[in-house]
Formats: C-alpha cells, structure tokens, sequence
C-alpha cells in the first residue's frame, strides 16, 4: 500500500483518513447508485379536484316552469346522468350541443352549462356532480398491504394519504424508499425521511405511481471480521465505523485495527486533480483504529454503495501462520525420520 501510495506512476490513491480531512472528503462526487433522486415540493398543487377527460358528469336541470322543454309534465326537474367528457374536453347535452368543461371544477362548469341553458331556458338552476374517472386516481403498485387504484378525493390528496389507504408499509422491510413516477420523471425518497419531515408530503398528481421497495444499496465486507458478505444498507447513511459493527466487528486475534481500508471507485468525470475530489478513479481509504482520530474520522466517514471495506491481518497473525506451517513441516520430517529408523 505504501508503495503504491509513494509510486512516480500509481494505479490507485490512497487517502488515510483522518479529522483533518474528513471534510474535504466528504465534498467529493457520490460513487455507487445514491437512490436518491429529486423530491417534489409538498406546496406543489395536484388539481384533482378539476375535470378531466373520462370523468363522468350528473346534471340536473331545474325548471318550475309549465311546458319546459326539459322537463316532462308533472316534474320539476330532469336528471341527465353518467354523461362522459369526451377527447376533446366536452359532454353533449339536449338542445345546446356540447359544452367544454375540462379543466373547470364542478363548480365552473355548473356556471357554464346554465350560462348556455339560459337563452333557452332562463329559469332553469343547473346542478353538477362529479364522478371522477381512472385518470384521476393514483396506482400504488407494490410494498404496501393493499395495492391498487386509489381515487383522488380532492387537490389536497397526498403521499402519506395513499399510503395509509393502501394499508401502510410492512415494519420489517428493509429501509424502505418511497418512489414516485409521475410522467417521465422518477421521484425518490425513504420513508424514514418521509415520516420525519411534514415538508416532504408532496400532494399527489392524477395518475402517479408509487411503489414501495426495499433499499437496494449494498456494500461488501472482507477479510478479518465477523463476516464475509454483502451486506445491505439498513438505513440512509452507514458511517465507516458502522460498516464495521455490521460485519460483526474485527476478529480479536487476526485483525490490524490499523490496517481497515475502504475500497472506492469513481467515475472517470468525477476525477479532480484540483483536491476537490479524487486524482484517480480507484481510491483506497485507510483508518487507523488505535487512535482517537482514526476513530472519530472513522464515525464521520460516510460509506457508499458498492464500497468494498476491507479488515485487513494483523501482521503478528501473518507471522504465526507462517510459523504454523514451519512448525508443521518440521513435525513432519521428524516423524518421517523417526520411521525411518
């Protein structure tokens, strides 16, 4: 590692960790998919509450008069019901033809049919009543107890709204995150963050998308410790220090609490000979446990997906090993003299 480090032409770089520099570091470009991604504002309005094409309209007309054209003899009123707003944003009704209404709300458009009804039928009072249709709903297609399609009662429908409708997120999925695919755009975002901050319950769209998954975000654990695996980020951000508590911590008698490195590649734009990020894409972090400052940089540095965290022999360990063997291969010739005689 020293020589790399001290090479006219390294492969890699190395980078020891410490307080001092943890800082810096930790400006540096993401590696690894985050699974983060931008998160819509929660003032942003959804307009459900307006119509849309598909929507179905009940109208009913009020005339006292006699002989009204809309209303046959003995009645009030006439109800014109499950009349579907077309294509073009309009519904078809007697004697004014069609009338435009997408986009208006229920109220807009009572205005605007009894405005047509009028030179007709001055005394008429239109009522108006929406069934809003499958564009005005939101699809939660996994991760929840309930999945399906969830009407929009109104503009203020939000996040944790569908989410509590379709039954809540299980308690032992892995950090789950929350994502919403409104259009050609992905939102993202974990429910820990979600449920802690009131900011974040964005108002929902008309045909959003969320889905509930499990953090997919990883890194691998080698050498010395507890265990030799993948292991999956339980939460938002693992430290270093808590990369090691999850790989069961370092093996007492193998491990060189000065050696734990941290393996990382960048991307080739990411590359900053400046010191705003790293020289070369393969970088390797290096931690000093036996020090207050290794340790306390250790609780600060923030491991990213796909990182390789590496505990790595003590050397005394190696020296024993290798006195092990000998000692094995000296057993071994005596008892191969032994029966020789």
């Amino acid at each position: 590692m020293l020589s790399e480090k001290n090479s006219e032409t390294p492969t890699f770089q190395v980078v020891s960790v410490s307080r001092e520099n943890i800082p810096g570091i930790a400006n540096w470009p993401s590696s690894g998919p985050h699974g983060h991604y931008h998160w819509p504002n929660a003032s942003d309005g959804s307009g459900s509450s307006v119509i849309r094409t598909g929507d179905r309209i009940d109208v009913t007309i009020w005339d006292s008069q006699e002989n009204s054209l809309l209303t046959n003899p003995g009645q009030r009123f006439t109800e014109i019901r499950g009349v579907e707003v077309d294509g073009n944003g309009s519904i078809f009704l007697p004697y004014v033809n069609k009338v435009g209404i997408r986009g208006l709300t229920s109220a807009g458009a009572r205005s605007k049919i009894q405005s047509r009804l009028e030179p007709i039928v001055p005394s008429a009072q239109v009522q108006v009543s929406l069934q809003q249709g499958r564009d005005n709903s939101v699809d939660v297609v996994g991760g929840v107890a309930k999945p399906g399609a969830y009407p929009m009662p109104s503009r203020n429908y939000k996040i944790l709204n569908v989410l509590s409708d379709a039954g809540g997120i299980p308690s032992n999925m892995r950090n789950p995150q929350v994502r919403l695919l409104r259009g050609s755009k992905t939102y993202e975002i974990s429910a820990d963050e979600l449920f802690a901050n009131g900011s974040k319950n964005a108002l929902l769209q008309p045909r959003d998308t969320v889905i509930i998954e499990p953090d997919e975000r990883a890194f691998t654990a080698l050498g010395a410790s507890g265990q030799e695996n993948l292991i999956y980020f339980p939460k938002d951000r693992v430290t270093a220090l808590e990369a090691l508590s999850l790989m069961g911590g370092l093996s007492d008698f193998r491990a060189d609490p000065k050696g734990v490195l941290v393996l990382r590649e960048y991307k080739a734009e990411h590359l900053a000979p400046d010191g705003t990020g790293p020289n070369l894409q393969q970088v390797v972090f290096t931690f000093d446990l036996t020090s207050a400052d290794g340790l306390f940089a250790a609780r600060k540095f923030q491991i990213h997906p796909d990182d390789t965290v590496l505990a790595t022999e003590s050397p005394v360990n190696a020296i024993q090993t290798v006195f092990g063997l000998v000692g094995s291969a000296f057993g071994l010739t005596a008892r191969a003299s032994a029966l020789g005689n």
